[in-house]
C-alpha cells in the first residue's frame, strides 16, 4: 500500500528539474567570496518580498534565530502570538540564544492573529534602568498552530505601523507567506511592507530540499551574517542548494492548487461526519477525542499526518495529486466511528 502523507509540505522530494539545476550549478566559496548561484537566489527572494538584501541559510528556526540576534539584547521583551513558532517549536532559542524574553498574546483577532490594540497595550518602556524593555514584534503569516490562518496586507500593515508608532522593530517569521499571498490576493511585499526582516522558507511548500532566505536592509543584512556565522552557518559552495531555490520559486503560481486539495480534503472529511473548518490555506487541522489511537488508525491505513493540539493536522502539497486526496478519504472513512470527533471551538488548539 502506498503511503500518503500529509505530515507536512516538508516531505517533497527534489523535482528533476532541482535535481539538474543542483547538478549543474555555477558555485565559488561563498565564505571567501559570492557564490553566484547563492548571489542570484538571494537577490531574487528580496526583490519578491520588496526588501535590500537577502540571507540564505539552512533551515527556518536558524533564519528567525538569526533574526532575534539581530534585533534583541540580552533581557529585552518581544511580543508574538501564542503557539507562534518561535515560541514552541525552536527549542526555546529566543531566550537562550537571543537572550529575549517573550510575551505571549492571545489571538483576540481572531485564529492566529493578534490585533494593533494588544501591541499598543503590551509594548510597555517606561525608560526605567530596572524595569522591562520591550523592542520587537514577532509576527507569523501564515500561522501554522492556527491551521494555517493568514492575515491579510491590510492586518499586517495595521499591526506594523502600530509597532513603529511603539519604536518596535518588526520581524516576520513569513516561512509559508507564499500561501497567504497566494490566499488573500495580496504581493508578497505587501505582506511584508514595514518588517525589518522576513523569513521565508523554500522547503515549504515550494519543494526545495532545504534552506530559507531572511531578508531586510543591507545594513541589517551585514549584521545577520555574523549571527549566521556564529551559529556554525558559514556556507561554502551554497551554489548547489541554492539552484534547487531558485527552481522551487517557479512553483508559486501553482500554489492555490495545492489550497484547492485542502478545501477538497476538508468538503470530504466533512461529507464523512468529521467536524472541520473551512481551510485558509494548505493546512487542516481534525479535531478527533483520542490522538494516539487515530494517528494509530492512521498509521494502518498509509494516511500519515501529525498532532497537534488536540486535532489531527494534514498538510497538502506539491507531491499530493487530486486522486490522492480521494483515496485518502476513502482510507479514512471507514475509520470514522473509532476516532469519534470533538469540537473546541474555531481552532482545536487548547
Amino acid at each position: 500500500m502506498r503511503l500518503l502523507d500529509f505530515r507536512s509540505d516538508t516531505v517533497t522530494r527534489p523535482s528533476p528539474e532541482m535535481r539538474a539545476a543542483m547538478a549543474s550549478a555555477e558555485v565559488a566559496d561563498d565564505v571567501l567570496e559570492r557564490d553566484p548561484t547563492m548571489d542570484r537566489l538571494e537577490r531574487r527572494v528580496a526583490e519578491l518580498l520588496g526588501k535590500e538584501a537577502g540571507l540564505w541559510v539552512p533551515t527556518g528556526c536558524m533564519a528567525n534565530a538569526v533574526a532575534l540576534m539581530t534585533h534583541l539584547e540580552r533581557g529585552d521583551r518581544f511580543l508574538t502570538p501564542a503557539l507562534a513558532h518561535v515560541m514552541g517549536q525552536e527549542l526555546g532559542t529566543p531566550a537562550w540564544l537571543a537572550g529575549g524574553m517573550p510575551e505571549v498574546l492571545t489571538w483576540e483577532g481572531g485564529p492566529g492573529k493578534i490585533t494593533p490594540l494588544q501591541v499598543a497595550k503590551n509594548a510597555i518602556n517606561s525608560g526605567l534602568y530596572y524595569a522591562m524593555r520591550t523592542t520587537l514584534l514577532c509576527l507569523e503569516n501564515t500561522h501554522n498552530f492556527a491551521g494555517g490562518t493568514c492575515m491579510n496586507a491590510q492586518e499586517h500593515r495595521a499591526l506594523v505601523e502600530t509597532a513603529q508608532t511603539k519604536g518596535l522593530k518588526v520581524h516576520l517569521d513569513g516561512a509559508r507567506l507564499w500561501h497567504a499571498a497566494a490566499a488573500t490576493g495580496a504581493s508578497l511585499a505587501d505582506l511584508a511592507w514595514g518588517a525589518d526582516t522576513v523569513s521565508v522558507c523554500l522547503s515549504k511548500g515550494l519543494g526545495a530540499p532545504m534552506g530559507s532566505v531572511l531578508c531586510g536592509s543591507k545594513a541589517l543584512l551585514e549584521k545577520a551574517k555574523r549571527a549566521r556565522k556564529m551559529l556554525g552557518g558559514g556556507v561554502r559552495q551554497g551554489g548547489v542548494v541554492a539552484a534547487a531555490g531558485l527552481v522551487a520559486l517557479d512553483y508559486l503560481p501553482h500554489i492555490p492548487e495545492d489550497h484547492a486539495k485542502a478545501q477538497r480534503l476538508a468538503a470530504g472529511l466533512r461529507g464523512i461526519g468529521f467536524k472541520v473548518a473551512e481551510p485558509e490555506t494548505n493546512i487542516l487541522l481534525v479535531p478527533v477525542v483520542d490522538i494516539p489511537l487515530s494517528m494509530q488508525l492512521m498509521e494502518d491505513a498509509g494516511v500519515r499526518v501529525l498532532p497537534v493540539g488536540s486535532a489531527l493536522r494534514f498538510i497538502t502539497h506539491r507531491d499530493l495529486k487530486a486522486s490522492d486526496i480521494d483515496e485518502a478519504l476513502l482510507r479514512i472513512q471507514p475509520l470514522f466511528a473509532q476516532m469519534l470527533t470533538t469540537w473546541e471551538g474555531n481552532r482545536p488548539m487548547v
